[in-house]
C-alpha cells in the first residue's frame, strides 16, 4: 500500500504562486506515476496533471497549461506542482493521488489519495 501526505496550501491574491508537496511512503514510489486533481464546492473531482516514474511523460489540464508545473524527486519520494499565474477560478481543495490503473485523466482510475491540502485565490 501507498501512503500520500500533501501539503503546501493557503490563501494567495491572483496573479501569486504557490507550490505544493506531496510526500510519499509504503512501497516504491519511484515506480509509480503520480497525479494531482482538484475538487472546488459543488464540483466534480478534476484532473490537473500527471507525471511518469521516471518524469519523461507528463500531461497537463488545458485550464492549468502554461501556468503549472509539475514535477518529482524520486530521492525524496516527493511530488510537487509549482502554481504561477494563479486566479480566482483555481481555488479548490488540491489532491495527489498515486498509481493510476487506466485513464491518467480519470480520477476513478487512481488507487491512493492524499488528505488534500485547500488552495484559495483571492480577487
Amino acid at each position: 500500500q501507498v501512503q500520500l501526505v500533501d501539503s503546501g496550501g493557503g490563501l494567495v491574491q491572483a496573479g501569486g504562486s504557490l507550490r505544493l508537496s506531496c510526500a510519499a511512503s509504503g512501497r516504491t514510489f519511484s515506480s509509480l506515476p503520480m497525479g494531482w486533481f482538484r475538487q472546488a464546492p459543488g464540483k466534480e473531482r478534476e484532473f490537473v496533471a500527471t507525471i511518469s516514474w521516471s518524469g519523461g511523460t507528463i500531461f497537463y489540464a488545458d485550464s492549468v497549461k502554461g501556468r503549472f508545473t509539475i514535477s518529482r524527486d524520486n530521492a525524496k519520494n516527493t511530488v510537487y506542482l509549482q502554481m504561477n499565474s494563479l486566479k480566482p477560478e483555481d481555488t479548490a481543495v488540491y489532491y495527489c493521488a498515486a498509481d493510476p490503473d487506466g485513464n491518467w485523466r480519470n480520477s476513478n482510475d487512481w488507487k491512493y489519495w492524499g488528505q488534500g491540502t485547500q488552495v484559495t485565490v483571492s480577487s
